[in-house]
């Protein structure tokens, strides 16, 4: 079966696309979720000085991504795949790091490991960032594709964090 007016050859792979799509969405949420309701651990101590690097990475991972959804504006989505016609996005905290939001997430759940004090936060927050890093990836070859600008974009800053994770000319 196919979509109205689409080849069988095109359909498919775009449902492909579309699924892989919302299995990474979902593992992002729910390796979110479980940093967050795992039971505390006593790997360490969370003494003040733990708490107040938590709160503070917190925040940091906040801002990232408050401020990366506010400068991507109608051209965010939670899917890798980007929108249609959407512009790219280059300044504002994207011109400091490809991927402010997942970013901030990494950064907010290195906060609830430092909370939770477990082996299981630190599996979570390694698998979180191993999902992160594999859909940014994949959503940076779609751009590529989409925005012949994105190569010397991605060759002047830096994926997760300012100047590190940039694009050599050939990837």
């Amino acid at each position: 079966m196919t979509c109205m007016g689409a080849s069988p050859t095109r359909a498919y792979p775009q449902a492909m696309k579309r699924a892989l799509a919302l299995s990474l969405v979902t593992g992002q949420f729910l390796l979110l979720a479980a940093l967050a309701f795992i039971p505390h651990g006593t790997l360490w101590f969370t003494n003040v000085g733990v708490i107040v690097a938590a709160i503070s990475l917190g925040l940091v991972g906040a801002v990232l991504v408050v401020l990366g959804v506010i400068k991507l504006g109608s051209a965010l989505t939670a899917s890798p795949i980007p929108r249609e016609k959407a512009q790219l996005v280059t300044t504002g905290v994207y011109g400091l790091m490809r991927s402010p939001i997942y970013a901030g997430l990494m950064t907010g759940g290195v906060a609830l490991v430092l909370v939770g004090a477990s082996a299981w936060h630190v599996v979570a927050w390694v698998a979180l960032v191993g999902l992160l890093s594999m859909k940014t990836r994949w959503e940076e070859r779609m751009l590529l594709a989409e925005h012949p600008d994105y190569r010397s974009y991605g060759a002047r800053v830096g994926r997760f964090v300012p100047g590190i994770g940039r694009l050599a000319a050939g990837e």
